[in-house]
């Protein structure tokens, strides 16, 4: 159950980060690593102000954001600068009233917060570290026209908090979080605490021979530059079975460009499991579970109907929920039309971060293997999606064939990185091609890197 569509019309709506001022984006400067500080098409200033009211969390300074006029924001994220220390705040400019939101990081952690008692305002628990990225989904109902009508509207709000100042060390944290046994599909990810942009080519090919990664047995991988501060790793195909996987970052007192030197970082080790797939047939309806190459369980599904067909291709599992409420206001669908749903489901397993799941769902069981009756989730009986949940792993294969959806994305809505041939893979590597071969010389990096 789940939306390609993240952001619908505005109107006169308008979000603020912080207490609001007015003036326009000419007025602000740039962010530190020279992204501008919001959508072209907004209405931007940033400043540093008091915790104002409304919120009752703040307790220290925190920035101020305004956009305005906007109907999309998918341009530059908004950049939050260093001066600020308490917590970020989104508050409402509009009539009517947050009736959701959901501030994730870049792997889709859920952000902490409370929302004002009269719905205009969210406020964040804590300060947000610096060089996060975070996107903010928000469900806005406001009046309509007629008595006792009300609109809903989702947005979409991307911002950053500044990297750290200049004389800080580049560092890396990987993913995933913590050791442990992940499935043969999970990627290596690096959060880069600075960014690295594509103009300095030099500079990306030291970071990324200094970002190691070690397996037994060993396979051939390559790192991929997702943008400038985030890369992934994956081997040529699927990790093997039981193999342990070590991450370690020899940056620490290397020389990355002018004036910038890395810092030491944590290493990671995990290990993968045994090889788990679970392969839809979209056409014949039905998904069958491979583990080491065999079946063992053949399941009647229901994928996404037409308007709502389940993305194809490869996806990894992001993470399982025994229980999770789905709405669809959440993908854009209105309160009150034939299409919306509110339902509590049991046995998620998720495979993006815009919420396409394997599920229970008991209420379409007399179209299980027969007809796609889904708004692009993967519906099953609730005795397979309990098997399911509790036989495949974070990181395990969740593959979709024959299908009629578009395909899923490499990045950006969970680990679509199995979705590149491995040709298209390296040429995202700054070590391939003629100009790698020669000395990782980066002096061209300006110190403002």
């Amino acid at each position: 159950m789940s939306s390609r569509r993240y952001v619908r019309g505005w109107g006169a709506l308008s979000l603020a980060v912080g207490v609001v001022l007015v003036g326009t984006a000419a007025q602000s400067p740039p962010g530190p690593d020279g992204l501008p500080v919001a959508a072209p098409d907004s209405t931007t200033v940033v400043s540093v102000d008091g915790c104002g009211t409304g919120g009752g969390l703040c307790s220290a300074p925190r920035h101020t954001v305004v956009l305005s006029g906007g109907r999309t924001l998918t341009g530059h994220p908004v950049m939050l600068g260093a001066q600020a220390t308490g917590p970020v705040s989104l508050l409402l400019r509009t009539r009517g009233r947050l009736v959701d939101v959901t501030v994730t990081d870049r792997r889709g952690r859920r952000v902490s917060g409370a929302p004002s008692a009269d719905g205009t305002r969210w406020t964040s628990a804590v300060a947000l570290p610096a060089g996060g990225r975070y996107t903010a989904r928000l469900v806005v109902e406001r009046p309509g026209a007629g008595r006792d009508t009300s609109h809903r509207h989702l947005a979409r709000l991307e911002f950053r908090t500044a990297a750290a100042p200049a004389g800080e060390r580049l560092t890396v944290t990987f993913g995933p979080e913590s050791g442990g046994t992940y499935g043969v599909g999970q990627p290596i990810t690096a959060e880069l605490s600075r960014p690295v942009p594509a103009e300095h080519p030099a500079a990306r090919r030291v970071v990324e021979r200094a970002l190691q990664v070690r397996s037994e047995p060993r396979v051939e991988g390559s790192w991929y530059w997702v943008d400038a501060v985030t890369l992934h790793y994956r081997p040529r195909d699927y990790w093997p079975a039981r193999t342990t996987i070590r991450v370690h970052s020899s940056l620490d007192a290397l020389r990355v460009g002018s004036g910038l030197y890395g810092g030491p970082s944590r290493p990671l080790t995990l290990t993968t499991g045994e090889r788990v797939e679970a392969v839809t047939d979209v056409s014949a309806l039905e998904m069958t579970v491979f583990r080491d190459g065999r079946a063992i369980r053949t399941i009647p599904v229901t994928t996404g109907k037409a308007g709502y067909r389940t993305r194809g291709g490869v996806k990894v599992v992001l993470g399982k929920e025994p229980l999770v409420r789905m709405r669809g206001d959440s993908i854009g669908i209105a309160r009150g039309s034939r299409d919306y749903f509110d339902l509590k489901v049991r046995w998620a397993t998720r495979v993006t971060w815009s919420g396409e799941y394997l599920h229970a769902a008991p209420w379409s069981v007399d179209a299980q293997g027969s007809e796609n009756v889904s708004h692009g989730c993967t519906g099953m009986s609730t005795e397979d999606a309990a098997w399911l949940f509790r036989t495949v792993r974070e990181g395990d294969l969740v593959r979709v064939v024959n299908g009629y959806g578009e395909p899923m994305t490499p990045f950006g809505n969970g680990f679509g990185d199995w979705n590149l041939s491995w040709a298209e893979w390296r040429r995202g590597s700054a070590l391939a091609g003629p100009a790698a071969a020669g000395p990782a010389a980066a002096g061209a990096l300006r110190p403002a890197l």
